[in-house]
């Protein structure tokens, strides 16, 4: 959640931010009238409040004085002022409660430092890393590998289900076991704690990470409980700390797990219908970490570069591109996609986004720290490392041979 503070007293500044992250202007507006309702409200609680415990002083000396008629006159006049503070308490918790319902779809700001535009085309290329494959035969688009090398069922996904499901078959089943093990064995030599955690999370667990409500088209919510299947690990792994403060963060938290992960795709109609690039299900490894405010901007070039290494001990070429204001996730103060290539498309496709959330989701889902005597909100990074469909999409396309069958990148030869 944005600092409601920062918001109101530095309103025009924090709706100019906003605002390159397309929010709506009227939603904004709305929640200046609440500061401005709640305004007086305060104030005459605070003075009312000051009348009281004045009066009470006075209640005091009476009562020493053995002056019992004034002291029970002015007990009256206290317990008829704390009913008026308690009426306008009442209307203020209710303003409060409507302010905060409005805040709840009010994304993070983004950093000074990330590229202002409208949307994926002004995002902004940092690096190329590895080579593009150069093939001399006609090469074909993983779709057709897999139906060819009996990998992919696309017609049992959709009986079994509908479309954007699909049957993985022979040794497209076993790859996807294989780099499912091998990304969460090079994410722990990185430092990242393997954690297994629930596919099924509760209202509030979507709520802290910033699923709810905005995004509740997007989600595939059981029928009859207040419980959603999550769209990415990153939502149960953040929310392990929720309601909590962390006594010792003076080394990071950093986790990795696997999960498959649950989403409608909402408002991608027509978009990569053929293939397994966009599909309702499918599987990912993700990386998470909470630190320290100070420390989030060196683990974020952290998280970014093992990705990144992930995908080079693959021989996967890709790059590196910051996100622009405009398609910046809602969460996000700062993102970086690593695009993988891909030969059929003959252009990068994203593989895995790295963010730096700030202490946006710590304020939702109040996850702190001791800092001394003081209680701080932590900061939260989150990152795909890898969505492994997209991974063995890649490989399937970037090693296949003239003959249509796929050479096994050599780090999963042991995983196989």
């Amino acid at each position: 959640m944005i600092d409601l503070k920062l918001l109101e007293n530095d309103f025009e500044s924090v709706k100019e931010k906003l605002l390159l992250k397309k929010v709506d202007e009227k939603l904004l507006q709305e929640v200046k009238v609440f500061f401005e309702m709640q305004r007086p409200l305060k104030k005459q609680i605070e003075e009312l409040q000051a009348k009281r415990n004045s009066l009470s002083k006075e209640i005091g000396q009476f009562m020493r004085n053995k002056e019992i008629e004034k002291a029970e006159k002015i007990k009256k006049e206290v317990e008829e002022i704390k009913k008026e503070i308690a009426s306008l308490e009442t209307e203020l918790n209710q303003l409060n409660e409507k302010l905060q319902t409005k805040a709840l779809i009010i994304p993070n700001l983004p950093d000074s430092d990330v590229p202002v535009g409208d949307d994926e085309d002004d995002n902004v290329e940092i690096k190329k890393i590895g080579e593009i494959p150069s093939f001399d035969f006609d090469i074909k688009p993983h779709d057709e590998l897999g139906v060819n090398l009996d990998w992919l069922d696309f017609e049992r996904g959709v009986k079994l289900a509908k479309s954007r499901f699909t049957v993985f078959k022979k040794d497209a089943a076993r790859l996807e076991r294989a780099l499912i093990n091998y990304m969460l064995d090079f994410n722990r030599s990185r430092g990242f704690e393997e954690v297994y955690v629930p596919f099924i999370v509760n209202k509030e667990t979507m709520t802290g990470t910033g699923q709810l409500p905005k995004f509740e088209e997007d989600l595939f919510k059981i029928e009859g409980e207040d419980l959603y299947l999550i769209p990415t690990a990153e939502v149960p792994l953040t929310n392990l700390f929720r309601d909590e403060i962390i006594k010792d963060l003076e080394e990071p938290i950093q986790m990795t797990a696997y999960t498959p992960c649950f989403r409608k795709e909402a408002g991608s109609y027509g978009r990569d219908t053929k293939g397994i690039i966009r599909q309702h299900q499918f599987d990912k490894v993700e990386m998470v970490c909470i630190t320290k405010p100070e420390e989030s901007d060196k683990i974020f070039d952290e998280m970014v570069q093992c990705a990144s290494d992930l995908l080079t001990s693959l021989g996967l070429a890709h790059r590196l591109v910051t996100l622009c204001t405009g398609d910046l996730g809602f969460s996000a103060a700062k993102t970086i996609d690593l695009e993988v290539w891909i030969p059929s498309q003959n252009k990068y496709r994203e593989i895995s986004s790295v963010s730096n959330v700030r202490d946006f989701q710590a304020r939702r889902a109040k996850i702190r720290y001791k800092d001394g005597k003081k209680n701080r909100l932590v900061n939260t990074l989150n990152g795909s490392s890898l969505a492994v469909g997209r991974t063995l999409v890649a490989i399937m396309e970037n090693y296949q041979k003239e003959d249509g069958t796929i050479e096994i990148p050599e780090v999963l030869h042991k995983y196989l």
